[in-house]
C-alpha cells in the first residue's frame, strides 16, 4: 500500500475533480482511503472539497476514533466505516451529488445498468438504496444489504456510494456512472420510454468476459 503522504496528496486530487465535474457542490460529499489495515484518511465535516489541502484530511482507526487531524471527520464516516468492515478488497470509497444519478432516485427510476455494455462490464447491477437520515446510523444499515458483490449503490435522495481498489478506480466508477445516468436520460427522451436491456445471453457473454479479465 502506498505511504501516507502520497495518499493524502491523491485524496485531494480527487477531491478536486469531484468539484470540476459538478459531482459535488459546496460542501457536498466525502471522500476516504485506506492507509493500513487498520486506518485510513477521510475528509473533514463542513469544508468544501475543491479547497482542501493535504494535512486538512484525518487519519482514523477503524472505530473512528481520531489518530491525527485538527478537524471533525465526515459527518458520513459511518458509511466508510461499514464498507470497511465488510469488504476487504475496498481501499477507497467516493460518496457523490452527482446530479443525473440524485434525479433518477428522485424519480424513482432504477438504473438500468444491464442497457449498456461497458456499465455491465464494470458494475453489474447498481442498486438503489432505500432512504435514510444523512450523518446517522440509518445510512449504514440502509446499505448494509447491499455492499456484498457491488461495486456502486445510489442512495434514494442521498446521491451515489462508489468503491474502489484505490482513489482512481472510485472515483472513476462514479465519473462513468453519471456519464452512463445521463446517456440513459437522453435514451428516454428520445424514445418516449426507458430503453430495453441487453438480451440474457448479451449479458452471460459480458459476465463471463468480466470473469476471465479480472474486472
Amino acid at each position: 500500500m502506498k505511504d501516507e503522504t502520497r495518499l493524502r496528496v491523491e485524496l485531494i486530487a480527487v477531491c478536486r475533480k469531484l468539484a470540476e465535474k459538478d459531482l459535488i457542490t459546496a460542501t457536498d460529499g466525502n471522500v476516504s482511503c485506506m492507509v493500513e489495515e487498520d486506518s485510513l484518511l477521510v475528509t473533514p465535516s463542513g469544508k468544501p472539497k475543491a479547497g482542501l489541502k493535504p494535512v486538512d484530511l484525518l487519519l482514523l482507526n477503524l472505530r473512528g476514533e481520531i489518530l491525527a487531524g485538527r478537524e471533525k471527520p465526515s459527518n458520513e464516516i459511518r458509511m466508510h466505516l461499514e464498507v470497511y468492515r465488510r469488504r476487504e478488497d475496498v481501499k477507497a470509497v467516493v460518496h457523490a451529488h452527482p446530479p443525473m444519478l440524485t434525479a433518477f432516485t428522485l424519480a424513482g427510476i432504477p438504473f438500468m445498468a444491464d442497457v449498456l455494455p461497458e456499465v455491465w462490464l464494470m458494475f453489474g447491477n447498481v442498486p438503489t438504496a432505500p432512504y435514510a437520515t444523512p450523518s446517522t446510523e440509518e445510512v449504514p444499515e440502509a446499505i448494509g444489504p447491499y455492499l456484498e458483490g457491488h461495486q456502486a449503490i445510489l442512495l434514494e435522495r442521498h446521491g451515489s456510494l462508489t468503491l474502489g481498489r484505490n482513489l482512481d478506480e472510485a472515483y472513476l466508477r462514479l465519473e462513468k456512472l453519471e456519464h452512463a445516468a445521463r446517456t440513459l436520460f437522453f435514451a428516454q427522451l428520445l424514445r418516449k420510454e426507458p430503453p430495453s436491456p441487453l438480451p440474457g445471453v448479451a449479458l452471460e457473454q459480458l459476465e463471463r468476459l468480466v470473469s476471465r479479465l479480472n474486472l
